[in-house]
């Protein structure tokens, strides 16, 4: 059985798994979208009160069965149906994996863009802005050359095959010791840079001073559901990686320090976008999702001395943020592979990845020329999106939580998170009680909410 090699390469391997494209790109969006630090109050009492027990209880069930997201189901109670949650969990990180791909594969072309200069040049007919420009000519040559996007999304691939065919410590653990803090160290260069532009305190003020009148019941519920997003809750992600985590591995403080450095990289992003976004002037419309990041953001750095340099940084770090996801969420699939069927690691991961070089490319088309392609008003992308966050994540995250606390073998959780009574845990039994009884009433109310 491989194991995390450090305790430093558990840590930045789980946090690598949380601190994706959800609190990178989506976290901005969502705090603009709903009072500023009103949003991030309820997200940060939503990420303590429902994200650390649901992860306590991914982490007790992964350590407990020590196998794929699903086998473990079966491990643990043999015989039974549980095995369909894990399945569903197994599923649930394929289907996020689809798109995400895509958007890595956006994050490598925009990032030769940056080093090349094609970012800031502006064609001769050109009458938008210079970011503009470049992001219609992208979706042009996606239109007109389909072969394109699927050629960006190949390598990024490519880089997610290297990292899993390394394995467990060689591969992810390695990857996410260089990952982790390269990513940190270029979020606290953007918001020394960010703070320093003119006019920046006004875009702090938005951000750190809340506005109440915008909180209603659906603010709380997309608080609660970005909380289990980009935690990576629902996904098999946490249960897989904790099969990794030794057993003298403290689950109570492991999964604390992963939500805090998960809460710190949302605080650095609201800290680098809105004070940039305020100094420049920039409107609430270039706020929302794809604009966010691939027109404003790029705008803003072409305003700025050495433009080539932070647009190039800035999307090195985009890149590492959406590698780090999908490696974990690859990983889901990889170790059931490996345990239910006795595949060796290389083919496994080839059998799991390669087939997302064809996958994400008919997705990447949902913004060209198969955007006339859609389901209930959901093109592919936007479809695959809706579905995993609105229904499949709270669903498997809910059903996790019923089997940890009420069909999981007696004493399961108490045993794990004690690390069978060799450790003090005060707060134990609020734990349990958080799993049985309000993690499933909370996650039961956003799958409604989702669904009205």
């Amino acid at each position: 059985m491989a194991l995390f090699k450090s305790k430093i390469g558990l840590i930045a391997a789980t946090v690598g798994s949380a601190v994706g494209l959800g609190t990178v790109w989506r976290f901005p969006a969502e705090t603009q979208a709903n009072g500023g630090a009103a949003f991030l109050i309820i997200y940060l009492a939503c990420a303590f009160l429902l994200g650390v027990p649901v992860m306590l209880a991914e982490f007790s069930l992964g350590r407990a069965g020590r196998s794929d997201a699903s086998g473990l189901f079966s491990k643990l109670s043999p015989g039974t149906p549980w095995w369909m949650t894990g399945a569903g969990a197994i599923l649930v990180s394929y289907l996020i994996m689809m798109f995400y791909m895509v958007v890595g594969g956006w994050t490598l072309e925009y990032l030769v863009g940056s080093l090349n200069g094609d970012l800031f040049s502006i064609p001769a007919e050109a009458t938008d802005t210079v970011r503009d420009s470049f992001y219609a000519t992208k979706m042009q040559e996606y239109v007109h050359t389909p072969l394109y996007p699927a050629a960006a999304t190949a390598v990024f691939v490519v880089l997610n095959l290297v990292v899993l065919i390394g394995g467990v410590q060689k591969g992810i653990e390695r990857m996410s010791n260089i990952a982790m803090p390269l990513l940190f160290m270029l979020l606290l260069v953007f918001c020394a840079v960010s703070l320093s532009l003119p006019g920046a305190g006004a875009g702090v003020k938005y951000f750190l001073n809340p506005d109440f009148s915008k909180i209603t019941a659906a603010t709380v519920i997309g608080a609660l559901g970005q909380a289990l997003f980009s935690l990576s809750l629902g996904m098999g992600i946490l249960i897989t990686y904790a099969s990794y985590f030794p057993d003298n591995t403290r689950l109570g403080r492991t999964s604390i320090t992963v939500v805090l450095l998960t809460l710190l990289v949302a605080i650095l992003m609201g800290l680098i976008i809105f004070p940039a976004v305020s100094s420049f002037g920039l409107t609430d419309h270039e706020m929302a999702g794809t604009t966010l990041i691939f027109v404003t953001l790029p705008e803003v750095f072409g305003r700025m001395p050495g433009c080539v340099v932070w647009a190039s940084l800035f999307f090195l770090l985009l890149a590492i943020a959406a590698l780090t996801s999908t490696v974990s969420m690859a990983e889901v699939a990889v170790k059931y592979l490996q345990d239910h069927f006795g595949v060796r690691r290389i083919p496994a991961a080839i059998i799991v990845v390669m087939p997302m070089a064809l996958l994400s490319a008919v997705c990447s088309l949902s913004f060209s020329s198969l955007s006339s392609f859609t389901i209930a008003g959901h093109t592919i992308f936007s479809g695959l999106d809706a579905l995993t966050n609105n229904i499949m994540l709270p669903a498997v995250a809910l059903l996790t939580c019923i089997y940890a606390g009420w069909f999981a073998p007696k004493g399961l959780l108490k045993a794990q998170l004690s690390n069978d009574g060799t450790i003090r845990t005060r707060l134990c039994g609020i734990v349990i009680f958080i799993i049985r009884w309000l993690s499933p009433l909370v996650i039961l109310a956003i799958g409604i909410c989702n669904l009205i």
